[in-house]
Parts: structure tokens; C-alpha cells; sequence
């Protein structure tokens, strides 16, 4: 079984990101991020309605980091310090090598290949430093975007599960995506 340690946290680089650990000063940034309603659309929780619960949530992200029971950088432009998305590594599984990675980003940043660079390192990390074997997405199906990203980045759709999770008073579907250590093309 794998043994996850994320201490001393390592920053990630790529040719124009920066990935670092959320701290309480992105607070606003978060609030903006999980209150935006375009960015959460995809996402099956409620929207944050409160600087309270922004924070709650950086704790949320921190004490995971802590623990050792999941890791969440923030997704910054290299030269900027603003948080613009969170990108990491949940639901691990050490016992099977596998874990899942999740990621939002404000709108006004989509479609300029920053989620997939981010992912791309993301996953590097997950491969070679966590030493996972697989690499999970779960995605609303109706998600483009995102499935396109997990595209460019070689994982192969696996599932397709219809109405297999009931939030916010209907039954949503979920697509299963994943990536195989092997086929992670850097």
C-alpha cells in the first residue's frame, strides 16, 4: 500500500502557471470561485453564500493537506498571485494506487488551456510523487468543457452512470474517466 505524505508541500510549475497551497488569504477569490454560479454549474453542491463558508472551505482544503487525506493547490498565473481555480488530488485510495482529481476554475479563464496545463501537472505529481497507478474524473456528462480536457490529456471515458446521485431535489448522471500511469504522455 502506498504510503501519501504531502509534507513539506511542493508547488507545482508549468510554462505559465504557478500551483500553490490555498491559505486564507484567497479568500475573496474562493468566495468568488464557489459562489459563481456559471463555475459551480458542474458541480453537485451548494453555492457559498458566505465569506464564512469560503473560509471554512480553505480549512476544509488545508486540514485534507494536513492529514494527508487529499491535496488542493491554488491555480495562479505565473507573476500573479490571485487565485483564478483550485485543482487536486481527492478520494485517494492508497491501498489500490488510485485517487481522483477534480478542478474548477473562474470563467473568465476558460478557453485558454489553463485547465489542461494545470491537469497535466497535476497528474505528474499523482504519477511520480504519490506513486498512484490510476487516475480518476468523475464529470457531470453534460460537461464539454471538461471532458475535453480530460481528453487532451489521454484519459479514456470508462462509465457512463445514469441517475446514480440525487442532489438538489433530482437525479443527475456521472461520467467515469480515467488514466493509467503507462499512458500519462508528459
Amino acid at each position: 500500500m502506498l504510503e501519501i505524505n504531502f509534507h513539506p508541500f511542493k508547488n507545482l510549475e508549468t510554462e505559465r502557471l504557478l500551483l500553490r497551497r490555498v491559505s486564507v488569504d484567497d479568500l475573496q477569490e474562493v468566495f468568488a470561485l464557489r459562489s459563481n454560479p456559471q463555475a459551480m454549474k458542474y458541480i453537485p453542491r451548494p453555492l457559498t453564500t458566505t465569506e464564512g463558508e469560503a473560509l471554512a472551505h480553505i480549512q476544509m482544503i488545508n486540514d485534507k493537506i494536513d492529514s494527508n487525506e487529499g491535496i488542493n493547490w491554488a491555480i495562479t498565473i505565473k507573476g500573479e498571485d490571485r487565485l483564478i481555480g483550485i485543482i487536486g488530488h481527492y478520494r485517494l485510495k492508497p491501498e489500490h494506487y488510485r485517487c481522483e482529481i477534480g478542478y474548477m476554475i473562474l470563467p473568465e479563464y476558460n478557453g485558454r488551456g489553463i485547465t489542461t496545463e494545470a491537469v497535466k501537472a497535476v497528474l505528474a505529481y499523482g504519477f511520480d510523487d504519490l506513486q498512484m497507478h490510476s487516475i480518476e474524473a468523475v464529470i457531470d456528462p453534460e460537461n464539454i468543457a471538461s471532458e475535453r480536457v480530460l481528453l487532451k490529456n489521454g484519459f479514456v471515458k470508462e462509465a457512463h452512470f445514469i441517475e446514480n446521485e440525487f442532489y438538489d431535489g433530482r437525479f443527475i448522471d456521472a461520467a467515469i474517466f480515467s488514466l493509467l500511469k503507462r499512458n500519462f504522455k508528459r
